[in-house]
């Protein structure tokens, strides 16, 4: 797991995009900062960029730079739930704007899943999670299910928990 971390930031310092698994399903992922980044995992989606992607983050703390306001609810309903809660927040800020929906918010999740925590540690910045299909098509439940276009057009594909057949779901 240690190298597959190490390999992911590489990319996503150099601005590249990755497909990793998250606390919920498998994502493409790209620094959350990076305009350049955002646009790609968009193109690769086949979306239109006014439709939202969620922020992974590592610890509830790093919420403050990343929003204007957390409210005190928020903080409550992360440390009260044991399951993926991914939260929209107004005043976004700190994040490619092509990454911040219309109305100034942004849906962002503390991951406490392994791999894809120490990613967020380990990189030092907010990291995009979005599923890992094309737009309109269905969420693939487990590594198998990725569209062959999908890992084609990204970066790094992390090997670990790929022969993980668990099927997973989107959080709450």
């Amino acid at each position: 797991m240690n190298e597959d971390i190490q390999k992911a930031c590489e990319v996503l310092k150099k601005g590249g995009v990755i497909l990793y698994p998250t606390d919920t399903i498998w994502g493409i992922g790209c620094d959350a900062t990076n305009e350049e980044a955002v646009k790609r995992v968009y193109d690769i989606k086949q979306r239109q960029d006014h439709k939202a992607m969620l922020v992974l983050l590592d610890n509830p703390a790093k919420l403050y730079q990343y929003v204007q306001e957390v409210p005190d609810i928020a903080m409550d309903l992360i440390d009260l739930t044991d399951k993926p809660l991914t939260i929209i927040y107004e005043k976004a800020q700190n994040l490619a704007q092509n990454l911040i929906a219309t109305d100034g918010s942004i849906g962002i999740r503390i991951t406490g899943e392994a791999f894809s925590s120490a990613l967020c540690r380990q990189f030092r910045r907010p990291i995009v999670s979005t599923s890992a299909n094309i737009s309109g098509h269905a969420s693939p439940k487990r590594f198998a299910d990725i569209e062959k276009e999908i890992i084609d057009a990204v970066d790094y594909v992390v090997s670990y928990r790929q022969h993980d057949n668990t099927p997973a779901a989107p959080s709450g």
